[in-house]
């Protein structure tokens, strides 16, 4: 057992998590430093219209590639990773041509979301899309590559233009400043990672076939028929709070409310993120081999509680003081909504990080059902709230529904390695 974890904690995995752990540790510290100087420069509302703008983008963007790029990292032949590359790419240029359609009935579309000023900036949801979408797929070749250098790289040079766009463009007269930064800043870093990767890592990709993309497109049918459904509906659940409660309560709580969000998840997400990507590669590696994962997992269990309840219960006690001092008095209330999602930042470190679990045992009509199962908790914890017609309340039942049925499926993740295990030999 001692030899079998030696293995784990000391091999290139537990670098390349340490590699892109810095690398999103110092693009998340970039983009925190600012934020101080962004809420004194920009009010509530400018950041409800952000986060409303991000919220139906996180819909379009998973739709763009019905997520097929999930499964870029899981064939043993490079050449078949390379036809699922090709495979989302077409998919990402249908959805933007759509959306580039759609730009005409921009007004329709605001006020369906009561929000007028949300028309004058649909003209850039299709770019959005077209870029946001063609890094995911790039992020999962380079995966896939272990190319984890070029991941960091964009982390870091997104945060850097993200932190620059959005701090000069408030101190110009230009209206819409953080969503004109939140577009540009994607583009500046792909075109900037495509070009240093063109020759060693992108060169690979040329050369389409469209019979294999059909083969490709039926032998990992799960993706379109489970995957998209369960991650469409974690995305439009996840923005539940803003699509449904900005229209009763208005921009100025629900910009609060997206600032507690990346408060809390922006940290989580750095470490998450970095344990997903290397992690994924690692146990797909381990179970084409046919390996043991389960000392691995006990061990991530243990020391993640072990760091992280003393941290999140001192929290406690500091927040709203601490989002007053940080961000300006009126953003307390920040605090306050942190609070109550405390208890889900622990379940999602967990889930988060091991996620690829329904991908790589191809649980995916399993995974459909707890995305449901959260979908409801989630939906009762808001609709409490407004039946109560009381924000606070539909945020802290949305918090505490997620934490619930997160730290279920966490315990399911480790039952499905355990149920793989038994499959393998003792020696393995």
């Amino acid at each position: 057992m001692n030899i079998i974890r030696s293995k784990i904690w000391h091999s290139s995995s537990v670098r390349n998590v340490g590699k892109l752990l810095s690398a999103n540790v110092l693009a998340q510290a970039i983009g925190l430093v600012v934020y101080p100087v962004l809420t004194r420069i920009y009010s509530p509302e400018d950041f409800g219209l952000l986060n409303l703008f991000s919220g139906i983008a996180g819909v379009l963007i998973l739709l763009s590639t019905l997520e097929w790029y999930n499964a870029i990292v899981l064939p043993e032949k490079e050449e078949e990773g390379r036809t699922l590359v090709h495979l989302s790419l077409l998919c990402i240029g249908v959805l933007t041509l759509v959306l580039a359609v759609s730009v005409p009935f921009a007004p329709v579309i605001a006020r369906a979301f009561n929000s007028p000023e949300l028309a004058h900036y649909w003209w850039m949801m299709p770019v959005y899309v077209l870029l946001t979408g063609g890094w995911n797929v790039l992020n999962y070749w380079y995966i896939r590559r272990k190319a984890y250098g070029r991941i960091s790289g964009y982390q870091i040079s997104q945060s850097l233009f993200s932190a620059g766009f959005k701090t000069g463009f408030g101190f110009m007269p230009l209206n819409g400043g953080l969503l004109y930064a939140t577009v540009l800043s994607p583009l500046c870093s792909l075109a900037l990672s495509v070009s240093l990767a063109a020759k060693s890592h992108l060169r690979a990709l040329r050369g389409w076939d469209w019979s294999a993309c059909r083969t490709a497109a039926k032998t990992y049918a799960n993706f379109p028929k489970y995957s998209t459904p369960r991650a469409l509906l974690n995305n439009v659940i996840g923005q539940l709070p803003v699509l449904v409660l900005t229209p009763l309560f208005g921009m100025r709580l629900v910009g609060f409310w997206g600032m507690a969000l990346m408060l809390a998840f922006v940290p989580v997400s750095t470490v998450t993120r970095a344990l997903y990507q290397v992690m994924y590669a690692w146990a797909t590696e381990q179970v084409n081999a046919r390996k043991r994962m389960l000392p691995f997992y006990r061990s991530f269990t243990l020391w993640t509680l072990v760091i992280l309840l003393p941290l999140l219960a001192a929290l406690w006690f500091v927040l709203p003081a601490f989002t007053a001092w940080l961000l300006g008095n009126e953003w307390s209330t920040t605090g306050e909504y942190i609070r109550w999602m405390l208890p889900w930042v622990l379940c999602s470190v967990l889930c988060s990080s091991t996620g690829y679990m329904t991908d790589i045992f191809f649980q995916q009509k399993k995974g459909l059902y707890f995305e449901i199962a959260l979908a409801l908790a989630r939906v009762a914890g808001v609709g409490l709230g407004i039946a109560c017609n009381n924000f606070t309340v539909a945020i802290a039942g949305y918090s505490i529904g997620s934490a619930l049925v997160n730290g279920v499926q966490y315990g399911w993740f480790i039952s499905l390695v355990r149920t793989y295990e038994k499959t393998i030999s003792p020696n393995g």
